[in-house]
């Protein structure tokens, strides 16, 4: 099989956030960076597992700037065959669906894969949109996958209450979610070859934003904590009647 996998870069789960002056960007000074864990964990895992069972090419792309390379170079070193860079710093999750897809659009690709979310805008969005685009099935939240052929596949993801179990055949769409693979860490002769994979870099297509940013805003600070005694029931049916008006 020739899996795409998307890979996106994303602030470390313990980054202090913040942003400019301007409160329209992020605010980069200081954090340390890492790939979007339910791509790296569970998508970029599972294509490599299909991969190994019945051959193909594993590629990775990110849309975003040079200084992304070391988190691309990571995917190398997991066990991904090729890289690309599409070079675009885009500003909606539209805009990187439309690199990815004119990207994917050109090549020969059995199935596309990505990360259920990325973890610093939980957005959702761009899985659905380059399935859109593509015009290929899509099935979102995986859990897990599993084919006798590489052609049709049995998918489970969970859904509220239950799960839901689906049948498919390439070429699809897919986003991974917790339970599709098992972390692999990359050892020294991965890294060493990752050094020797090729990373191509894509001059994007102009693409139209139709989405900006006015504004973000930090969550208002959480206030004091009010400690009732166990024994005092009354107080605390009070308070959540009357304060908290949750009752």
């Amino acid at each position: 099989m020739n899996i795409l996998v998307c890979i996106s870069k994303t602030p470390e789960t313990t980054a202090k956030i913040a942003f400019t002056d301007d409160q329209k960007s992020f605010q980069k000074e200081g954090v340390n960076f890492i790939m979007n864990p339910y791509d790296e964990w569970y998508a970029l895992v599972r294509a490599l597992e299909l991969k190994e069972k019945f051959g193909g090419e594993v590629t990775v792309v990110n849309v975003g700037p040079a200084e992304n390379d070391t988190i691309i170079r990571k995917a190398l070193a997991i066990g991904a065959d090729k890289a690309v860079r599409i070079n675009a710093t885009p500003s909606t999750a539209l805009e990187t669906a439309k690199h990815i897809s004119t990207y994917a659009k050109a090549q020969s690709y059995d199935a596309i894969f990505l990360g259920k979310e990325t973890i610093d805008y939980n957005g959702s969005e761009v899985g659905g949109m380059v399935s859109a685009i593509m015009d290929w099935p899509y099935i979102s939240y995986a859990s897990k996958l599993e084919t006798d052929d590489g052609k049709t596949h049995t998918v489970t993801r969970d859904i509220e209450g239950g799960v839901e179990v689906a049948e498919l055949e390439t070429p699809f769409v897919l986003s991974a979610a917790k339970g599709l693979a098992e972390q692999r860490i990359p050892n020294m002769r991965g890294i060493m070859m990752a050094k020797r994979k090729p990373l191509e870099v894509v001059e994007p297509e102009s693409q139209d934003a139709h989405v900006s940013v006015v504004q973000f805003e930090l969550p208002s600070d959480k206030g004091d904590v009010k400690m009732i005694d166990p024994e005092n029931m009354e107080e605390l049916v009070k308070l959540l009647h009357e304060e908290a008006k949750v009752i």
